[in-house]
């Protein structure tokens, strides 16, 4: 009796440690990239409200204000943007935008006159001030204008 219980403690204590093993790495608090709409609507001129439509949502998930202060954000073809004296508080998001504007807390803009995200396939990377990786998302689709990452 007494290796049948001890069998099913072990067994149950092995179930409970794979169910516990096989949460995803990002489920833990971050800033990442939370979704990214490459695709602006309607046709590509190059207007500032075209290339404002497309952006880079980027999310604190952490129950802490992060400075981003030189942290960058790029695309496969190295379109760096660098944020300057930002913060973005805890549990908040912030738009990065490809055209021009006057940067607010919940968006920040490149001040690029031509589209940086491909309308078929690319990837975003955002890295620290000390240039370590904190998140990339990649995608691989004409047919849709977004992704959530």
């Amino acid at each position: 009796m007494r290796h049948r219980i001890a069998a099913t403690v072990l067994a149950t204590g092995t179930a409970a440690a794979t169910l516990f093993a096989a949460a995803p790495a990002s489920a833990a608090p971050s800033v990442h990239i939370a979704e990214i709409y490459y695709n602006s609507p309607g046709k590509d001129t190059r207007s500032n409200s075209s290339l404002n439509a497309e952006w880079v949502r980027i999310k604190n998930s952490t129950s802490r204000a992060v400075s981003l202060r030189n942290w960058t954000l790029t695309d496969a073809s190295r379109h760096r943007y660098t944020f300057g004296s930002y913060t973005l508080k805890a549990g908040k998001s912030v738009k990065v935008r490809t055209g021009r504007g006057d940067d607010t807390a919940a968006n920040r803009y490149q001040d690029r006159r031509a589209y940086v995200w491909n309308n078929d396939r690319d990837t975003a990377t955002l890295r620290k001030a000390n240039g370590s990786k904190a998140d990339s998302c990649s995608y691989n689709d004409s047919r849709h204008a977004s992704v959530l990452c």
